[in-house]
């Protein structure tokens, strides 16, 4: 296995197992294909910063060959659009609108922030236990809860790679938070994985700064309604504070048979 969530294969990229999410063996989580996105999206425009991701999962990400495809919307001096398709072959399985603006020094007093999650350092080691395999997404992540209980809706927690998204290079802050925010509804899950499933069919990430540190701090709630529908909302932070928020819309199923 190798240590990198994908391997890089000429104009495209290889998923590893590292990917693979709880719902099926052969089906990405959505974080790793988001964060390679991204990737690509900073390579594209190095003086910008990503402010805003949303990610429409199309259908379920193999875990196989992909591309991504950058399109511009609109390429201004301050602040550009730009469409990221990611390709299985000719599909598009995630389409993702991204707004960038370029980054510029200016003199303002940051504003008092919501309190600080307790430290990962003493917080405690947490792994999901709805992934059907053995190794996958929640394992190549390490997980810590900082506040609540697993299963009470309102939950927050550390997470961190133990692996790269590619080999040999340190994720950027933009690539750790996207590939953990995708997190935000297993986190605050409140529901019998046994029973029930809460799959989200997008992913919205918007940010202020840049993450400081290695650890994603996932404050989340997750609701549902009797309709099928949920919705999971997500503070991201680090040690010194908020760096943004996630909006996960959820698919609320029976599982057959149970």
């Amino acid at each position: 296995m190798t240590d990198a969530f994908f391997v890089p294969d000429g104009d495209a990229w290889v998923a590893t197992s590292h990917t693979r999410g709880p719902w099926s063996r052969t089906h990405q989580h959505g974080g790793p294909p988001a964060a390679l996105i991204g990737h690509v999206v900073e390579a594209a425009a190095p003086e910008f910063s990503v402010t805003r991701l949303t990610v429409d999962f199309l259908r379920p990400v193999p875990i196989d060959r992909l591309r991504v495809r950058l399109d511009p919307l609109r390429e201004g001096a301050k602040v550009q659009r730009w469409i990221g398709l990611l390709l299985h072959a000719e599909a598009v399985v995630a389409h993702a609108v991204i707004t960038l603006i370029r980054r510029d020094a200016v003199s303002v007093k940051p504003l008092a922030d919501t309190p600080t999650l307790p430290p990962p350092e003493v917080s405690r080691p947490f792994q999901f236990s709805f992934f059907r395999e053995a190794d996958g997404y929640h394992t190549a992540m390490e997980t810590r809860l900082a506040r609540g209980e697993w299963g009470s809706g309102r939950v927050a927690a550390w997470m961190r790679q133990r692996v790269p998204l590619l080999p040999d290079a340190p994720p950027s802050p933009l690539e750790r938070v996207l590939i953990a925010a995708d997190s935000g509804s297993g986190v605050s899950a409140a529901i019998d994985p046994r029973l029930q499933s809460a799959i989200n069919a997008d992913l919205t990430v918007a940010l202020s700064r840049p993450l400081e540190g290695e650890w994603v701090g996932l404050d989340s709630i997750s609701t549902y309604e009797p309709s099928g529908i949920g919705l999971a909302d997500t503070r991201i932070c680090d040690p010194r504070g908020t760096v943004g928020r996630v909006l996960q819309g959820l698919v609320l199923e029976e599982r057959r048979g149970a």
